[in-house]
């Protein structure tokens, strides 16, 4: 029987007044933010009339939200200049850079012009800043939401709401696999067509005979690069992670563990060797370049492969792309696990946000102000479908997210397959970033060949145990 998507949110509800987790120190990266007009050039302001005021919008207060993702940076701007000229409301955005979400959010954390609303990824997120988190459960927008089990809750607080749902896999290009399909001399793969391909053992298969074919095909590689640099491996010790990661705890029937077997290390060692070894890069060059380079090479058809969620779609639908919507397929990460040929693509959230339960009254009442307008204004609600997706929120359309995203179309159709099970977003249950930051050193010393994988496997377990020991403490 299906797994519920929200699963992965339930146990954030249940684990949520028993984990703590440290945030990352990390604080010597820059930030990428918004432009001021004037000023701080490290936000944008916006200050609009009354004139499309109504008695119940609180003009008096001011919004300022951190927002945890740089790849729409540039849409927030918008949204926040839009938001104004309806309600007269004043609002900024600042941007954290990518992986600096948490110490940037120190940093705000500590201005007299804290931010009013801000974002945790789940319960050890929510247990590092729940003295700073207000209780949402008297607002309209928690009283809009659908299910209201998907929540982070303590007692009968409710102190984080799940801006979206996502879902992320392996977004293939269908044009370049099927030109590969249709060389000559291509290798016994046992499939004919990417559909076909629903193993690791096919995936391997197909992927490394492409790659020996990739100048026939006119691409650099099968897979866009991995950007395993601390600024950009969060597809990797996030996103990748998850996949060992769940199906451990499937294993154990368990929604959280304070030491992890790292039992399906292998599985996890399978599908980054192929990353790898099979991109547009050499293996030695894994610490170069972004995520926005490894998503520019699939736009421009230089890869086959680019591992990415539904947000990625404003990274391909790009000027001089060439890679259309009817080009796109999502395929499972597969890993080689057993029984995986009826695995779905990973669901869930890490997007939790949260009031400052230290602002001003006149502040709390605009920013509540603001979710509600975001998910209930045509404007808003535009933003949301076209760059969050799916929002579990009643009058929410989220036809308009297949629209806006051909990426939802396919997670959504996966969602609705009953033959598959999708992945929960369990990551939520990592103890903090400093481990996530820890494993991406490791694996890209593996990547360069200055560490053995056992020496990966062996601090993580480590690492992992001893900071969730230190939590309880």
């Amino acid at each position: 029987m299906r797994k519920k998507l929200l699963s992965v949110a339930l146990c954030v509800a249940m684990a949520a007044t028993t984990l703590v987790g440290c945030g990352s120190g990390d604080d010597d990266k820059k930030e990428t933010t918004t432009k001021a007009p004037a000023g701080d050039d490290n936000e944008t302001t916006t200050s609009g009339d009354d004139k499309n005021n109504t008695g119940d919008v609180p003009t008096d207060g001011s919004v300022y939200f951190l927002n945890f993702k740089p790849e729409i940076s540039g849409a927030y701007e918008e949204l926040m200049k839009s938001f104004t000229e309806e309600t007269g409301i004043s609002a900024k955005v600042v941007t954290a850079a990518e992986n600096q979400y948490e110490s940037t959010l120190k940093v705000e954390m500590a201005k007299s012009d804290a931010p009013t609303l801000f974002t945790v990824n789940g319960p050890v997120g929510y247990n590092t800043w729940k003295e700073y988190c207000e209780d949402m459960s008297d607002t309209d927008f928690y009283g809009m939401l659908t299910d209201k089990d998907s929540v982070i809750k303590s007692g009968d607080g409710v102190y984080g709401i799940p801006l979206m749902m996502e879902t992320y896999g392996l977004i293939c290009n269908k044009k370049i696999f099927a030109d590969y399909f249709a060389l000559d001399g291509i290798a016994d793969t046992g499939c004919t067509k990417i559909e076909d391909i629903n193993s690791f053992d096919k995936l391997k298969a197909v992927v490394e005979d492409m790659q020996a074919h990739k100048d026939d095909l006119g691409i650099k590689g099968a897979f866009s690069q991995i950007a395993l640099n601390s600024s950009n491996n969060w597809r990797i010790t996030n996103h990748l992670f998850c996949l060992p990661l769940y199906y451990e705890y499937k294993a154990d029937d368990a929604s959280d563990k304070q030491e992890i077997a790292f039992s399906f290390n292998e599985n996890f060692k399978n599908i980054i060797d192929l990353y790898l070894n099979n991109a547009t890069v050499s293996k030695d060059q894994a610490s170069t370049g972004s995520v926005d380079d490894s998503m520019a090479e699939f736009a421009l058809g230089e890869a086959a492969i680019a591992q990415n969620g539904v947000w990625a779609w404003s990274q391909i639908n790009v000027d001089g792309g060439k890679v259309s919507a009817d080009d796109l397929y999502y395929m499972p990460i597969y890993t080689g696990a057993e029984g995986e040929e009826s695995q779905g693509l990973c669901t869930g959230t890490e997007n939790f946000v949260c009031m400052n339960s230290n602002a001003s009254d006149k502040d709390k009442a605009a920013s509540a102000y603001f979710l509600k307008w975001l998910y209930s204004s045509e404007k808003g609600m535009a933003f949301v479908a076209e760059n969050y997706g799916v929002a579990p929120f009643d009058g929410f359309d989220n036809s308009a997210a297949e629209e806006a995203n051909p990426l939802v179309k396919l997670a959504n159709a996966d969602v609705a397959n009953s033959a598959t099970t999708t992945v929960t977003w369990v990551t939520t249950t990592t103890p903090s970033q400093a481990w996530k930051d820890a494993l991406g050193v490791n694996l890209l010393a593996y990547a360069e060949g200055s560490t053995e994988w056992d020496a990966v496997v062996t601090d993580a377990i480590d690492k992992w145990k001893a900071e969730k020991a230190a939590a309880n403490e």
